[in-house]
Formats: C-alpha cells, sequence, structure tokens
C-alpha cells in the first residue's frame, strides 16, 4: 500500500513562514545586528598591476592597513582613517547579502573599493578585500588585496 499525503495551502504557508524565521535568526543576520561601528583593516597578500608599454605586468604589493569609523549602515556612510593625522575621508556603504561595499571616490576621480564579509566564525574576524583603481601620467594602475578586519575597541 502506497500512503499518499496531501498538505494544505495553510500548512504551507506555516511552513514558509517558520522558514523566513529561521533566515531572520540565522548567523549571517545576527552578525548584521552586532556589526561594530570601527574597524581595523590588514591586507597582507595581494597584487598590483600597471599598463606600460601595451602591456600589464603585475608585482606583490606592500601590505596594507588602515581603519575604517564612524560606520554608519542606516545612512550608508563612514569615515577612512590612515596614518599622519590627515582629515578623515569619507566613505560611501552599498549594503549587499552578508557583505558591505565601501567606497572612497579620490580628489582626481579615482576609486577605492573595500569589501567586508560577514564575520567568520572560526577566526573572529570579517574577511575582506579591498582594490584600487588609478592611473598616473595617463597610465592605468590598479591593486587588489586581501586580509582581514577586526573590531576596533
Amino acid at each position: 500500500m502506497i500512503f499518499k499525503a496531501e498538505i494544505s495551502d495553510f500548512t504551507w504557508l506555516r511552513i514558509f513562514g517558520l522558514s523566513l524565521l529561521g533566515l531572520a535568526l540565522a548567523p549571517g543576520a545576527l552578525a548584521e545586528q552586532l556589526r561594530p561601528t570601527q574597524l581595523k583593516c590588514e591586507f597582507t597578500s595581494g597584487t598590483a598591476t600597471t599598463f606600460e608599454a601595451g602591456k600589464f605586468h603585475s608585482t606583490k604589493p606592500k601590505s596594507l592597513a588602515f581603519e575604517i569609523s564612524s560606520i554608519n549602515l542606516e545612512k550608508q556612510s563612514a569615515a577612512l582613517s590612515t596614518k599622519g593625522g590627515k582629515a578623515p575621508g569619507q566613505l560611501k556603504i552599498v549594503r549587499a547579502i552578508n557583505a558591505n561595499h565601501f567606497i572612497e571616490i579620490v580628489n582626481e576621480g579615482y576609486l577605492n573599493l573595500t569589501t567586508i564579509y560577514d564575520i567568520d566564525p572560526k577566526s573572529g574576524k570579517y574577511p575582506a578585500v579591498h582594490s584600487r583603481h588609478l592611473g598616473i601620467l595617463g597610465q592605468p594602475i590598479f591593486a587588489q588585496y586581501t586580509g582581514f578586519c577586526s573590531p576596533k575597541p
């Protein structure tokens, strides 16, 4: 004998509602609620590329570190702090699922983009990627770094 069960529309609606509740309580959603307002970011590996004499040339760049402060996800704004006592740069935030993109438009119109993903529960850090897109004397220069950001007390 084959058992045939039918599920009513109301039961499907309850299952769907509970699934949505589970997604809302998922670790990523909790990490979003607990996201810090200041982060210290360190990038230790990556690639820097220049375009010279009709060809792209890649090298390993030096390590890079900076801090992002005054993070306000609702206003989609933050500040970039660097060493040297300069005024902080202004950042725009584009929110994504499980990540936030911090965009800096530098004076010459070039872009720096830092994507910070939700916290890695194993390391307690936020995996991050930083990209710079600029040019000097008409020659393209770009770099991409990988690293981590940590909450700054």
